[in-house]
């Protein structure tokens, strides 16, 4: 879905719904795992736990800085190059900042 699409009102209240639902899904997994983390003796705390933990927080980040290029009228722009971002990443990804080619560049 670019930009242009999600000026239409039902197309911009699917967008949100998505990200509010993604959202919701990744807080969840959050809590589940800071509660997990918080009952387990520390010598069985993992490493990865802690990157899963980071990764989780980064996602909701992420969501919330999609959310707010919903609200702004931004969503679907990469903000690299400023074309839009093609509608099956957005599919896959729904609060992709890029584009394939930028989000390459912004990696390295």
């Amino acid at each position: 879905m670019t930009a242009n699409e999600v000026s239409d009102g039902s197309a911009t209240r699917e967008v949100r719904r998505r990200l509010e639902d993604e959202r919701r899904k990744r807080a969840a997994q959050l809590v589940a795992l800071e509660e997990e983390i918080e009952r387990a003796p520390l010598e069985e705390v993992e490493a990865a736990d802690y990157a899963r933990l980071e990764n989780l927080r980064q996602s909701l980040a992420e969501i919330d800085g999609a959310l707010r290029r919903v609200d702004d009228g931004t969503y679907g722009g990469c903000e690299g190059c400023g074309q839009p971002i093609p509608a099956g990443r957005l599919e896959i990804l729904p609060y992709a900042r890029f584009c394939v080619r930028c989000q390459g560049r912004a990696s390295r």
